[in-house]
């Protein structure tokens, strides 16, 4: 399973890479980039979650300026493989007891929450798409999972 993850957040990097690139070429600022900060600031706050540390005071909407989401893309991800790397095969389902942002109690197995993260990016990265085509960008790139392992195996 921790292969299988670490395949995951790889992708997720590289669609994050994909769609950043796009935002910063286009310049626009907007809804794409409060949607991509969005999309980071999540990827921190599940992380924070998963290692049992309180997220009270970190905002999922914040206020990022799109030429700092390069180091953050790089910064998420690296704390991601780190946080992967140091479980065991039976980690994976750990329960995960935490509070949502208006302070709910929740617990989650920590693969359902990993499952989640990286559909909660494609989700997010398919909502900056739709706003940059409306905006005149008719060149989406490739951010499909398949597209990812294509290139992986070439």
């Amino acid at each position: 399973m921790k292969s299988y993850f670490i395949r995951l957040f790889n992708y997720d990097q590289f669609a994050n890479t994909q769609i950043n690139e796009l935002i910063l070429k286009t310049n626009k600022g907007g809804k794409p980039v409060q949607l991509m900060a969005h999309l980071l600031s999540a990827e921190q706050l599940w992380l924070t979650r998963c290692k049992g540390i309180n997220t009270s005071g970190i905002s999922s909407w914040p206020n990022w300026e799109a030429n700092s989401f390069e180091s953050i893309i790089e910064s998420n991800h690296n704390e991601w493989i780190s946080f992967l790397n140091a479980l065991s095969e039976s980690d994976f389902d750990k329960i995960i007891h935490y509070q949502n942002s208006t302070g709910d109690d929740f617990e989650t197995a920590l693969c359902d929450i990993l499952a989640h993260v990286i559909n909660h990016g494609t989700h997010t990265r398919a909502q900056i798409g739709q706003h940059l085509k409306r905006n005149e960008n008719d060149k989406l790139p490739i951010t499909d999972y398949s597209y990812y392992l294509r290139q992986l195996n070439k």
